[in-house]
């Protein structure tokens, strides 16, 4: 269908997949972030890590970004020292991503964090994380689900309105506010679950997984935006 918005989506590099006959190094993406952007009106374009010299250049063919979820962001990107409980690093990931938001909000096109991705644009603002809070990932491997609620007036409350329940799944979240950030949205216990750049074109970060629910309401929201 012509005149979708090309909406380009940050993935995985990891050794070891498996398919048929064969064992190894793949450009991962679970399949609910595409399948996400396409019901909502966009094309899908996964964008695996590269030198982040190219984000720009990657950036300037997109009309929107979507950086997804995945591990954590290495704490040197805050000026944090490790915690035990935080996971390995990504590092090739973590430069290209920060690389890609970095170019996003200097050419202005709609922004999507997800989870590991709004925490990231946290980081690329000079904000910082929590490296472990309780109750948001309950058992290993598996979505929880819980309430947010919108601040009124902010860009996510326009989108969603009303307290929505949501698929999680995480242990870390925002500490202190990047540049210019603003919370849209907070669980009940006080977590973090939304933040926006008010003075960009349109750039939000949720700290739950859209891809692994059925509102569309967001995502459509970034595509609208992308569209425009």
């Amino acid at each position: 269908m012509a005149g979708r918005p090309l909406i380009g989506i940050s993935t995985y590099l990891e050794a070891g997949a498996r398919w048929g006959a064969w064992e190894l190094e793949a450009a991962l993406l679970p399949a609910g972030y595409p399948r996400l952007v396409q019901r909502a009106g966009g094309l899908a374009a996964m964008l695996p890590p590269d030198g982040p010299e190219l984000a720009a250049a990657a950036v300037a063919r997109l009309d929107g970004l979507v950086i997804a979820g995945g591990p954590d962001v290495e704490p040197v990107h805050y000026g944090a020292e490790r915690d035990p409980r935080t996971g390995p690093p990504a590092r090739e990931r973590d430069a290209w991503e920060l690389a890609l938001v970095d170019a996003a909000l200097a050419a202005g096109i709609p922004l999507l964090g997800i989870c590991r991705g709004m925490q990231l644009l946290n980081v690329a603002l000079g904000g910082t994380l929590v490296q472990h809070i309780d109750g948001h990932a309950e058992v290993v491997g598996v979505f929880g689900q819980h309430a947010v609620k919108p601040v009124p007036g902010t860009l996510y409350a326009g989108v969603v309105p009303e307290e929505a329940s949501v698929p999680t799944y995480h242990h870390q979240a925002v500490d202190r506010l990047g540049a210019g950030l603003v919370v849209s949205a907070y669980a009940a216990d006080g977590t973090v679950e939304a933040v926006e750049l008010p003075t960009a074109h349109w750039v939000l970060g949720v700290q739950w997984h859209p891809e692994m629910g059925e509102d569309l309401r967001v995502v459509r929201a970034l595509v609208k935006a992308a569209g425009g």
